[in-house]
């Protein structure tokens, strides 16, 4: 398998300096996919943002995983309706050229 876009979840934590359960609790509410390749646990590159925003959200603010579950559910909610909202405006500008 191809790891170019993946990141070992050990190397991971001992950069950030978190436990590996803090990967295995955000897996546990489904915040984030791992990656299985010969025996070894990954994640993927494009996840690490969200994955920092979650450790100061947990570490920093000390919200807890329900927390950070609810608070990314929303923010997927808010990026959803502002891209809905890009598209009905472009939609209307279009509209009210003619």
């Amino acid at each position: 398998m191809d790891t170019t876009h993946l990141i070992s979840i050990q190397k991971f934590c001992k950069h950030y300096n978190v436990p590996v359960t803090f990967i295995d609790a955000l897996q546990e509410y489904e915040l984030v996919e791992i990656t299985i390749s010969q025996n070894e646990n990954y994640l993927k590159t494009n996840q690490l943002n969200d994955i920092e925003k979650m450790m100061r959200l947990h570490y920093d603010l000390d919200i807890n995983f329900e927390g950070i579950d609810a608070i990314y559910n929303l923010l997927k909610q808010v990026e959803q309706l502002q891209s809905e909202i890009t598209v009905l405006k472009n939609k209307l500008n279009s509209y009210e050229g003619f």
